[in-house]
Order: C-alpha cells, then structure tokens, then sequence
C-alpha cells in the first residue's frame, strides 16, 4: 500500500510536467484552468473557485436569495439524462484542474493559513480539497448546452488522504492539482494532489481520494454522471484502482462491528486487556485497575459546539463539508495533543462519510476520543451530531477517522465497556488501513 501510495504521489507529480500525461490536450497554456484558491475559500473575498461553483451551480452569494435560486434550478431538470449511456464519455484530462495558493508569492495571505508555530493550518487544506473537489466533478460532468448545470454534486466520502511530506511551509507556494479517476453510475472518484514549491520544483505534499456524488437539480434524488474513458496504462490503474477501492468499502462496511461481532482474533485482544486490568489483590471482575503507562479511554474524551451560521454553507445552502471537517480535525488535534503531553502531526484522515446533511441553523456537537495507540501513533474518532434550534433530537451527520503522530511515545488507552472495546477495535482497523507510515523530521511540529 505504501508503494501504491508513493506511485500515486509519483505519477500525479508528472501529470504537472507540460506535455506529459493529463495535461497533455492544453493547447495555449494561458486558458488552463488555473484558480487561486484563497480567493475561493475567504470567508470575506470571493475567490475564483467558489465564484466558479456558484455560476456553475446558478446560486447567489446573497443569503436571501438562495430560495428564488433553488426555485429556478427546478427549470433543469430536462437535462437530466435519463440513463448514462446517454451522455458523452469523457477522458480523465476533461476535468484535471490546478489551483495554486501563493502563500510565498503573496505573503498577505498566510494568516489565514498559518499556526502559531509557523506551519500550515491543516484543517483549512481540509476545506481547500472539498471545494477542489466538487469542482472537478462539474468539469467532468459540464453540458454544453445548459447554462448552469442541472446536478447537484455533493460530497458523499472521504476515502483517505495520506502524507507524503511531514511538515509545510507557509512561507512557499502550494499547488493543488486533480481530477475524476473512476466512475459508477452515479458516483466519481477524484483523486487530488497537493505540492509545495521547493526551489523550483513542486514536490508532492499529499494524496487524496474523495467520493463525490451527483443529485439532481434540486438535490432530492440520484442522477447520472458521464462515463469515463481511461486512455493510457497509467490512466487504467488509477481507474482499476478505484474499482479496487470501491470493493473495499463496501467489504468494510459490511464487516462493520456494528453489523458483526469482533473477529476470534478481535476478541481474544479485548479479552486479553480485560485480563491486564484486574486487580490482582482482589482477583474479581468488578475490580479494575490501570497497567502502567496507560489511560481509560473515557478519560481522552474533548467535546465541542458550534452555532451553524449561514457564512459556513455551501452552494446549495447546507453547512460546508469542508468547514465540518476543519472543526472535527481541530477537536481530534487538540484531542491528541491533550493526550500525548506534545504537538502532534497529522498522519492520514480515514473514511469520513457524510451521512446527513448539516442545515444551517443547526447545532453542531462534536466529540473526540482517542480510541486506539501504538507507540508515538494515536488514532482518534470524532463524532459528529446536529439538532435543530427547535428539537432537542440529535441525529449523527458524520464520523471522522484522524491518524496523528506524536513526537513522542504515548500511553496505551484501555477501554472499559463493551463499547468502548468495539470502538478499540474499529479505531484499531482504522490504523491498521493507513497506508503510508511517517517517519518525523527534527523540524517537526505541527498545529491544527
């Protein structure tokens, strides 16, 4: 896994080169579809990305308009096509998109980005990558013939996102890069890069596998995406590997531990650390104590709340997936930090399924536990559930799957329910999935 990993970095790398692989078909330079991120991601400045998607999408940035432009997208629903055999195929160069994030160039932009020890908020690359990625699936999926596009593309998994490099600069150029790597019938995987500027070359930073999803016009109902036709060995592995990763999901979801119970090998490890926490003086279930060196999972736990304002939502007036994964990432960071007495680097996010959307309105309760470590690894859950100002009924929206390193060795964590055991063991599945081990560099440190 590693090595694909690393391919992956390698291969998307020269993608970039002019004149080699998707960037071949380009054929004046200057009309590359080429956006500066932070102008899309502001909070404040409209940005080229964002700007793009709204026009895509036929959404205006005023909050009192967005029901008049949800009542006129109802108007494109006859350019749904009614099966996908009745749209054009498209080639994985019809949706690669660059994005650059002059951070060196433009020092007055690093704020946003920038931690207090001088690195890269991670969580703000979290919210770079989504809008990126809805992005490419509406270059991929764009009728020519319609204005505004009549899907509705939404972000439906965060399959996993790996670390190249183990520390970023915010004072060097960032370059994200992407495009739809396979296709369903009415899903699309997209694959996205990101390179730092070292000298004069953009080395590989990170690799990323979203799972987008297409809706309709008015985002009720499924809706078919075009086809896509690999056209070159390179191209065929990235698409035979989303295949792959397809078969893995639903074999994970189907071995879940909330529809099966723990493996022989998953319960003699539960019931060896049940064996490791009896009071040997008492020699009685009830009466349980600590090894050495190691902490109760209930007490790893941090909780957050947030108010979901209308500044946070995205084209189709829901709260941002993006913005979700950024306040879930900063919880688990500050989890693992509390946890592991240091600063800890992100390693790899894992499977983060967007079960429900987060209306804005909604309360937003997060809460983060460190369920599983290994050495200087920690792997923490966070938990996501709304409630409307209204009712007092929680519904779960997402759960997120953070692999921090510390620079140090951490305790164990022990669970001491059955339940805490079940998410022992699904954070222990989670770890064991990660596909690139990080080795820290003495210029470590990190910061959500």
């Amino acid at each position: 896994m590693r090595r694909l990993a690393l391919r992956l970095c390698t291969l998307n790398k020269e993608l970039l080169i002019p004149g080699r692989g998707l960037t071949q078909g380009f054929q004046n330079p200057e009309k590359q579809r080429v956006f500066h991120m932070h102008e899309a991601c502001s909070p404040i400045h409209v940005n080229h990305v964002r700007d793009k998607l709204r026009e895509i999408v036929g959404v205006s940035t005023n909050w009192r308009d967005h029901m008049k432009a949800m009542e006129e997208r109802k108007l494109l629903q006859s350019f749904l096509a009614k099966s996908q055999e009745g749209l054009p195929p498209r080639r994985m160069k019809d949706s690669y998109i660059e994005v650059l994030l002059p951070l060196g160039s433009q020092p007055e932009l690093r704020e946003k980005y920038l931690t207090v020890q001088n690195t890269i908020r991670f969580g703000r690359i979290l919210e770079d990558l989504d809008s990126l990625g809805v992005l490419i699936c509406y270059m991929h999926t764009r009728v020519h013939a319609a204005k505004m596009s009549p899907l509705s593309i939404v972000t439906a998994l965060v399959d996993k996102i790996d670390m190249c490099k183990t520390s970023l600069s915010p004072e060097q150029d960032i370059k994200f890069s992407g495009h739809v790597s396979w296709v369903g019938k009415t899903s699309m995987e997209v694959k996205m890069q990101m390179f730092q500027l070292h000298g004069n070359e953009f080395c590989p930073v990170l690799d990323a596998t979203f799972v987008m999803v297409a809706r309709d016009s008015e985002n009720k109902g499924p809706a078919f995406v075009n086809p896509l036709i690999p056209e070159s060995p390179e191209e065929e592995e990235l698409f035979r590997q989303g295949e792959l990763n397809k078969g893995r999901r639903v074999t994970f979801s189907a071995t879940s531990l909330l529809k099966m119970a723990p493996s022989a090998e998953e319960r003699t490890t539960i019931h060896e650390m049940f064996l490791n926490t009896l009071d040997p003086k008492t020699v009685s279930f009830r009466s349980r104590v600590l090894p050495p060196n190691a902490v109760w999972m209930e007490n790893s736990k941090l909780k957050s709340l947030e108010v979901c304002h209308p500044q946070e939502r995205n084209i189709f007036n829901r709260i941002f997936g993006g913005f979700l994964m950024r306040k879930a990432y900063e919880l688990g960071w500050a989890t693992a930090c509390n946890f592991g007495g240091s600063r800890p680097f992100v390693v790899a996010v894992d499977d983060i399924m967007f079960q429900k959307p987060v209306e804005v309105g909604s309360l937003l309760f997060l809460s983060s536990q460190v369920c599983f470590t290994k050495d200087n690894y920690i792997q923490v859950r966070v938990h996501s559930e709304v409630a409307s100002l209204e009712s007092k009924e929680h519904m779960t929206t997402n759960v997120f799957h953070f692999t921090f390193m510390s620079e140090k060795e951490v305790p164990l964590v022990f669970p001491r329910t059955y339940g805490e055991s079940m998410l022992y063991l699904d954070g222990k599945r989670h770890f064991n999935s990660m596909s690139v081990p990080v080795k820290l560099r003495k210029d470590f440190s990190e910061a959500p």
